[in-house]
C-alpha cells in the first residue's frame, strides 16, 4: 500500500520533470533539421524501439479494431497535432515561452471540455486553481514575451501552430480519457505513432527539403526525445489518464512553463527575474488547488 501510494505521489512529479524537458530537445535539435523532419525521424525510431519491445515481452494487442481507431486517433491529436504545432511555433522564431503559455491555456478549455463531454464536475476550488495556474504561468513566461513592433500577420505565422497544438493535446486528453483511457503502453505506443508518422512525415515531404545535419547535439537531442520523451513521458502521460481525472491531469501542464525555466537557467544560464520566479509560485499553488478532489 505504502509503495503504491508513493508511486502514485511521484508520477505526476516525474511526468512534468521529463515532459518539460521537450523544449530543451527542440533547442538542442531544431538547428540541424526542420521540425517535421526532426519529428518524423523520431516517431519512425520509437516505433522501431516499441515493436522490438512488445514482441519480447508479447504485449497484447487490442481485440477490437474500434480499439485499434481510439487509439491512433489519440495518437494523431496528442502527437502529430501537439508536437508538431509547437516544432513549428518554434522553429518560426516564437520564443519558448510564449509556446508555452498558449499551450498552458489547456486546462482551462480541458475543464470546460470535461464538463460537458465526461460529465466530470469541476467545483469551485478547482476552477480557482485552474485560474490561479494560468495567472502564474503568464507570470512566467511574461518577460520571453517579445512582439512588440510584429506586423498581425507576422505574429499569426507564429502563434497559428502553437493554437493547433493546443487544440490537439485538449481534445486529445478527452479524446483518450473517453474512448480509449485502458490500453497495454507498450502496443499502444506503436499503434499512436503509426498513424502519426504517416501524416507527419507526408506534410514533411511537401513544405520541408527533409535534410538534418548529422551533428552531436542533434543526435543527443533525438535520442532523448526518443527515449525520455516518446518512451518515458508519454507512458507517465496515458497512465495519469488512466487513473485520474482528465481535469487533474491536464493541470500538471501548469507545471511545464516553470520547470523548463529551471531547466533552460541550469542548463543554458538564463536568468529569472523576480516575477518570474513569483509566477513559479503561483501556478504551483494553482496546480496544487485544482487536483484537490
Amino acid at each position: 500500500m505504502t509503495t503504491t501510494t508513493l508511486a502514485q505521489r511521484t508520477m505526476p512529479l516525474l511526468f512534468v520533470l521529463l515532459w518539460s524537458t521537450g523544449f530543451i530537445g527542440a533547442k538542442f535539435g531544431l538547428p540541424y533539421a526542420e521540425p517535421l523532419t526532426f519529428l518524423s525521424t523520431r516517431y519512425a525510431m520509437v516505433i522501431v524501439l516499441m515493436a522490438v519491445i512488445a514482441t519480447a515481452m508479447r504485449a497484447p494487442w487490442p481485440a477490437s479494431p474500434r480499439a485499434v481507431l481510439h487509439i491512433g486517433i489519440t495518437g494523431v491529436l496528442v502527437h502529430a497535432l501537439y508536437l508538431g504545432g509547437v516544432f513549428i511555433s518554434i522553429h518560426r522564431g516564437l520564443p519558448a515561452g510564449v509556446t508555452a503559455l498558449v499551450v498552458g491555456m489547456q486546462p482551462l478549455l480541458t475543464a470546460l471540455g470535461a464538463g460537458f463531454l465526461l460529465g466530470e464536475r469541476i467545483n469551485i476550488r478547482q476552477w480557482g486553481g485552474l485560474a490561479l495556474g494560468f495567472f502564474g504561468v503568464s507570470l512566467v513566461v511574461s518577460n520571453k514575451i517579445a512582439v512588440d513592433g510584429m506586423s498581425p500577420d507576422e505574429l499569426g505565422f507564429m502563434l497559428a501552430p502553437a493554437f493547433v497544438a493546443l487544440i490537439g493535446i485538449t481534445v486529445g486528453t478527452l479524446y483518450q480519457k473517453r474512448f480509449c483511457p485502458r490500453f497495454d503502453l507498450r502496443t499502444g505506443s506503436v499503434i499512436q505513432f503509426v498513424p502519426t508518422l504517416i501524416l507527419t512525415a507526408l506534410a514533411a515531404s511537401q513544405t520541408e527539403n527533409m535534410e538534418i545535419v548529422w551533428s552531436g547535439e542533434f543526435v543527443f537531442a533525438l535520442l532523448w526525445l526518443v527515449v525520455v520523451l516518446s518512451l518515458g513521458a508519454i507512458s507517465l502521460l496515458n497512465l495519469l489518464i488512466r487513473s485520474g481525472s482528465a481535469v487533474n491531469v491536464a493541470s500538471l501542464f501548469y507545471l511545464t512553463p516553470p520547470t523548463t525555466a529551471l531547466i533552460a537557467w541550469a542548463m543554458f544560464d538564463e536568468t529569472l527575474s523576480g516575477m518570474a520566479l513569483a509566477g513559479m509560485i503561483v501556478a504551483v499553488a494553482g496546480v496544487w488547488l485544482a487536483r484537490k478532489a
